[in-house]
């Protein structure tokens, strides 16, 4: 069955491997974004002919009842937000306006005129907080216990989303997304941006720079990050919140460690204060158990598989 869908931040790293799944699916694809079109990378200019490609800012009603209007959509996947945490630490009130915010009013506008579109909404691990090591894997039951404004952002915007589908009756279901890379994510985030260091030494000697190197966190390839949502789409229960996650923890120097051995780089490993980020959650790793039972999803990607995408593009 041929469905119409939004993705809200369509250009954005997510959002263009969302819309490469759906176009092979036969679906009808309408992104909406700030920056127009991405060059071509993720998205083949093929793809990027057929994908229908809105003008969406969701600090404006306007844009967002526009988009939700043309589209009519039967999906949506709202992905729009400001995604790397820094720059929402940065400026907590444009956080909160955003991501916050933009969910109400994209819901506001889905309850006026597409009431029955189902929703995903995309949180984040973040919203979690730091627990002691012995409670890991954190599941869905879990207290919300955010350190950073970035966390807490998402978190209002779930609690937003779900008060909708409690007052509203709207079908939305809210993620909480642990991390994920591949081809096209920016090098701003860790594994990215460790690969472009390693890819930039000599295949023997050399330095391979990191922050801290004891935090944790749980990896998935964003192919099967995208394979979750649309099963969480087409299977998830409304008014539900799902881990995204692989279930397994991996160091910062792990995954150095991985980065160099893929690469074939013979280095050292060192850490550098300028890379540590003083609020790093020590352990983060998740319970995708209530994701498995609800769509049968499990990931079948690598963090090697990760590596080798990132390296590809690196090299390319």
């Amino acid at each position: 069955m041929s469905r119409r869908v939004l993705i809200t931040g369509g250009s954005g790293f997510v959002g263009q491997w969302l819309t490469r799944a759906l176009m092979k699916r036969g679906d009808t694809v309408f992104a909406g974004t700030l920056e127009g079109p991405p060059r071509v990378g993720v998205l083949d200019a093929q793809v990027i002919a057929a994908t229908h490609w809105l003008t969406l800012d969701t600090a404006s009603d306007a844009s967002i009842r526009a988009a939700v209007t043309g589209s009519a959509p039967d999906w949506i996947v709202h992905l729009a937000g400001i995604a790397y945490p820094p720059d929402a630490n940065a400026d907590p009130v444009r956080a909160f306006e955003v991501n916050a915010l933009g969910a109400l009013r994209l819901l506001t506008a889905v309850a006026t005129s597409a009431r029955d579109a189902r929703v995903l909404i995309i949180g984040s691990a973040d919203e979690y907080g730091p627990y002691p090591p012995d409670r890991y894997p954190l599941d869905e039951t879990t207290p919300l216990a955010p350190r950073s404004v970035y966390g807490s952002s998402k978190a209002a915007q779930e609690l937003l989303a779900l008060q909708m589908w409690r007052s509203a009756g709207l079908q939305v279901v809210c993620t909480r997304s642990f991390n994920h890379s591949g081809a096209g994510h920016a090098d701003t985030y860790l594994l990215p941006a460790l690969v472009r260091r390693a890819a930039a030494l000599p295949e023997t000697g050399g330095t391979l720079l990191i922050g801290n190197a004891a935090p944790v966190r749980d990896y998935l390839h964003v192919a099967d990050v995208v394979d979750a949502y649309l099963l969480l789409l087409d299977r998830g229960t409304a008014g539900e919140v799902y881990n995204v996650c692989s279930g397994k923890g991996v160091s910062v120097r792990q995954l150095a460690e991985h980065v160099l051995r893929r690469l074939g780089v013979r280095a050292a490993i060192s850490t550098d204060p300028a890379l540590s980020r003083p609020s790093d959650t020590p352990v983060l790793i998740g319970d995708n158990s209530r994701l498995r039972g609800a769509t049968g999803w499990s990931p079948r990607r690598s963090i090697d598989d990760i590596i080798d995408d990132l390296s590809h593009a690196t090299t390319r």
